[in-house]
């Protein structure tokens, strides 16, 4: 169980790989598995080798499991999935800075009338 501060936030900073597999309902040899095969999936290691999961590679986590577990999708597919979420997203973000770039512009416009 994950404990929350007052604004709902995690109060650890790090997570165990035991945390995070029993986060997840998964073995952590899945968990070392799926560190292989995204390259997004880069946890800390400590100076004797141990993991620590940030809340960020939780979320990773949580991407790869939904995609895998929960969709069915396969390593590759998952894998794809994940770089065509990445470009979705930029192209988003272009085309909202390209809005506001049309919107300053029209607001403009409009004092000048």
């Amino acid at each position: 169980m994950k404990l929350l501060d007052d604004q709902g936030s995690s109060l650890k900073r790090y997570y165990s790989i035991g945390e995070v597999a029993d986060m997840f309902g998964i073995s952590k040899s899945v968990i070392r598995f799926w560190e292989n095969e995204f390259d997004s999936l880069r946890p800390h290691k400590n100076s004797k080798g141990d993991r620590r999961f940030t809340q960020q590679n939780i979320q990773q986590l949580r991407e790869i499991h939904t995609l895998v577990k929960q969709r069915g999708f396969t390593i590759d597919g998952a894998r794809r999935e994940l770089k065509n979420q990445k470009s979705r997203i930029k192209q988003k973000k272009q085309m909202l800075e390209k809005l506001n770039e049309i919107r300053s512009f029209l607001e403009d416009l409009k004092h000048e009338l």
